[in-house]
């Protein structure tokens, strides 16, 4: 078994709201960062008073999981000898929210359109979707148990 940990630092405070939108009046718009990489501006979804023109977690999530599944169904193709030509997906999800403000997504639906070499392999091809859907690190972590250990601290 392999275990590898992975992390992002989140931040956002009340003294950057001019820096970082004028806009509203509590902006949600933030920043994540991971080692070694640019920093992503993240704001909420317009629906929920954030900056439209941001990423926000509902995006990012989605693009996950069809990231996720691409690579997963690649790995598969390579696996079984599938020359894959070109991947295409256009990932919809369905988000419900509750009257008491929480949510989740009810669906995803993940809609790829892909060509390959070998007509032999067209079946084959196709049933590795399922099997890329099982595989995805992703799509098998969007139940997994979230821990929380908050530090409350009083600002000066």
């Amino acid at each position: 078994m392999l275990e590898k940990e992975f992390r992002v630092h989140t931040k956002w405070s009340a003294e950057n709201k001019k820096e970082v939108s004028d806009v509203f009046l509590n902006s949600k718009t933030h920043k994540v960062y991971i080692e070694n990489k640019s920093p992503l501006i993240v704001s909420a979804a317009k629906a929920f008073k954030g900056d439209a023109s941001k990423y926000n977690p509902e995006d990012l999530l989605l693009s996950a999981v069809s990231s996720c599944h691409m690579m997963s169904y690649m790995y598969l193709c390579e696996k079984h000898s599938i020359t894959l030509v070109n991947y295409s997906d256009q990932t919809q999800g369905n988000l419900v929210v509750k009257a008491d403000g929480s949510g989740a997504f009810s669906e995803i639906n993940i809609n790829p359109i892909v060509t390959i070499l070998e007509e032999d392999k067209l079946e084959l091809a196709f049933n590795l979707h399922a099997e890329a859907s099982r595989l995805c690190f992703i799509a098998n972590s969007c139940n997994v148990p979230m821990h929380y250990t908050p530090n409350i601290q009083i600002a000066n």
